[in-house]
């Protein structure tokens, strides 16, 4: 259930606000207050999932409430509701953090649209909040090598900017991990962080899954859908085996960083979006250029800031830091005790070559936990480690 507050002094137009949201989804539960003072009451008293709030009121006016709310609520998206008299103000609340506005008399589906949108974003920042503990853990950067050392001193630069980043590496090093460090250690680590995987997204698909739709633009789209770049907005879109992306999703990405704005598939309408880009790749970039199947001038704009995530083959010395992390983190989700492992078992680990990088070490590690005895032995890891 969406609990939805409107702020409005017209009776008139606050009746027809309610009527519309009530009528449009059983989901919506929606209140009501007649001035920005109450409005403000309800906020400190109760939770609401989003607020539309007009701009000229007695009292209190929107702008102040707004600025009041997210100093109580910093979560709480406001839609504001303006006069014609009010666009340039309404624009303004849009920099002061409201999540867009609309005119008066409200358009029922410019109304729906906004609200929808506003929820959806809603909800995924909640989200991506209950997850911030998790992430936390499970993307430690876990090393002391050099080469990890040198990445995380990289993170520590490079985080506090809006620079792009282009993460390169094999599969199984850990590059999604150096892009959630980047999103964590930035000013933008409140607001969302969206990974898309492009080689898992069907290329017809992914410019609506990056763009969003408009309704009618293709066969199922029963409905307006925002895309990952808006859902992204004010944090970081992590895009995930770029080099598998389309040539024609790649000229849209190249549009998206030149001018900060998006165009839904099937609409012509811009869309402002502030968000930081982090892509990475398994693949050689400069070799795809050469073989016409990557954007030379998309790899410039992304590779303001290079980071090379390297193999667990050349960075052996961490085995048994990352040994020790799995072997507890496993522990811990299965609830066990957690199981040591021995001098000359961590001895034969450094001597494998770990083609999988680290994602085949942590594999390893719980085969050993759940198949060894207590301690995981030189003997448990000749029989089970499949090397």
């Amino acid at each position: 259930m969406s609990r939805i507050l409107v702020i409005e002094d017209e009776s008139a137009i606050r009746r027809v606000l309610v009527k519309i949201l009530t009528e449009e989804s059983d989901t919506y539960e929606v209140l009501e207050a007649e001035d920005g003072l109450k409005g403000i009451e309800a906020i400190k008293k109760e939770d609401f999932d989003l607020v539309l709030c007009d701009i000229k009121m007695p009292k209190m006016d929107g702008v102040e409430v707004l600025e009041a709310a997210r100093k109580i609520k910093p979560e709480t998206p406001f839609i504001m509701i303006s006069g014609h008299g009010d666009l340039d103000t309404a624009v303004n609340t849009m920099r002061l953090g409201a999540f867009d506005y609309i005119s008066k008399p409200p358009d029922l589906n410019r109304l729906l649209t906004t609200v929808r949108n506003a929820l959806d974003r809603k909800e995924l920042v909640v989200e991506n909040k209950i997850l911030k503990k998790k992430v936390s853990k499970n993307y430690e950067m876990i090393g002391e090598s050099k080469e990890i050392s040198n990445i995380k001193e990289m993170i520590e630069k490079v985080a506090p900017t809006d620079a792009r980043v282009l993460i390169t590496g094999s599969n199984g090093t850990g590059k999604e991990l150096v892009a959630h460090w980047l999103h964590q250690k930035s000013p933008r680590s409140s607001a969302p962080f969206i990974e898309v995987n492009c080689a898992a997204i069907p290329s017809e698909l992914i410019e609506s899954e990056l763009f969003g739709h408009v309704k009618g633009a293709f066969t199922s789209a029963v409905k307006d859908r925002a895309g990952k770049f808006e859902t992204a907005n004010k944090g970081t879109i992590f895009l995930d085996e770029i080099g598998d992306m389309s040539l024609s999703a790649q000229a849209k990405v190249l549009r998206a960083l030149q001018e900060n704005k998006i165009s839904r598939v099937g609409s012509d309408k811009d869309i402002k979006v502030d968000v930081r880009v982090v892509a990475a790749t398994n693949k050689d970039l400069k070799k795809e250029i050469a073989e016409n199947k990557f954007r030379e001038d998309l790899y410039h704009r992304l590779a303001v800031i290079l980071i090379k995530v390297p193999s667990l083959n050349d960075r052996r010395d961490d085995i048994p830091l990352l040994v020790a992390h799995f072997s507890g983190q496993i522990a811990a989700e299965q609830g066990a005790v957690q199981k040591s492992f021995s001098k000359k078992a961590i001895e034969l680990l450094k001597g494998y070559d770990w083609t999988g990088n680290v994602r085949e070490l942590r594999n390893v590690v719980e085969r050993l936990i759940i198949l060894g005895g207590k301690e995981v032995t030189e003997e448990d890891v000749k029989l089970f480690a499949s090397k």
